[in-house]
This record gives C-alpha cells, structure tokens and sequence, in this order.
C-alpha cells in the first residue's frame, strides 16, 4: 500500500525537516521511501513543502498531485492544497495560523494548536515536531517510537534540544488524542 503525505507552510517552519525526519523512520521500519522537497526562492517566509512518499514495494514516481494527508501550517497552504487531498485522508492544520477550516467532510481533519503549544515548551521552532508527532499518531503512518528515534538522530549533533524536542512530540501525540 502506498502513502503520501504533503507537508507545507512558510519557509522557516521546519517543513522540510519535517518530511525529512518521517522519510527516515519509514525507512527503519523497512518502507520504500520518496522525499521529494520543494520552496521558493526566499527560503524564510517564501512557501516551502515536501511529499513523502512511504511504500510497501517499489516507488514508481515520487512526483503526487493528490496526496493522502497534509499537514498545513498555514492558510495559504491549506487553502492551495486540502481541496487535492484524497477522501478518507487526514488534513492536520495549525489552528495557531489558520482560522478557518479545510471545508472537506470526506478526510479526518486534525486541528492543532502547534504553534501555540511550541511556544508553551518555550520554542516556536518546536512546531514542526509537534504538527508531526500529532499527524504520526492519528495516522499510524509509521511506529511512534520509531519517530521518536528519528527525531533523536536529527538533532544529535545539538544534544541539548532534544528533551525540547521529545516534550514535543509528546504533546503532538496528546493533542492527536483529543
């Protein structure tokens, strides 16, 4: 069975790294995996985002128009692309920039507050990991601990963020719970 899930928002978000860290942990848990990133050219505050492909079997193109999820940080982001997303997919979106709602009955639609929780942790930067421990758990896309081994890899060279970081994807996983 094959999976995509788009990640986007402005540049600086960790969108990018987001997808990075889910390609990884799909890949340790013996997935075929795609990781496909895209942004403008003004890197912070331009639009970026990434899909990520995970498969059971061979990968024929990473190139997806309708992905199964997203994750939106922001509106505009929601509103270019909740409309592409497939039925019975899950639309995670940033409550904390986004007002509004993706305006589709037929997904699992996740509303988060990532960025206000990453400021309560003491970290706006956190968001990324929070919107991506909060789409993990609802999604089952791959093993939680395996994410959280992930996340603990990226951020090894910067040991001292990583309880941020795990505190993080704690409370992702909450806020995914109700």
């Amino acid at each position: 069975m094959q999976r995509e899930v788009m990640f986007a928002g402005f540049g600086g978000q960790g969108i990018l790294l987001s997808g990075k860290i889910l390609a990884h942990a799909a890949l340790e848990e013996g997935f075929e995996v795609a990781w496909i990133p895209s942004y403008g050219p003004e890197m912070r505050g331009g639009t970026a985002y990434c899909t990520v492909v995970i498969s059971d079997k061979s990968i024929g193109s990473p190139i997806i128009k309708n992905p199964l999820h997203l994750v939106a940080m922001n509106r505009p982001s929601l509103e270019k692309f909740a409309p592409v997303v497939k039925p019975n997919g899950i639309i995670l979106l940033n409550s904390s920039l986004i007002p509004i709602r993706s305006g589709r009955d037929d997904v699992d639609e996740l509303v988060v507050p990532v960025a206000d929780i990453a400021i309560e942790l003491g970290s706006i930067k956190a968001s990324n990991i929070v919107a991506l421990a909060a789409f993990v758990a609802r999604s089952k896309i791959v093993d939680f601990e395996l994410l959280k081994e992930a996340v603990k890899e990226e951020f090894a060279k910067k040991p001292k963020l990583i309880p941020l970081e795990m505190e993080a994807m704690e409370r992702g996983r909450k806020a995914a719970q109700g």
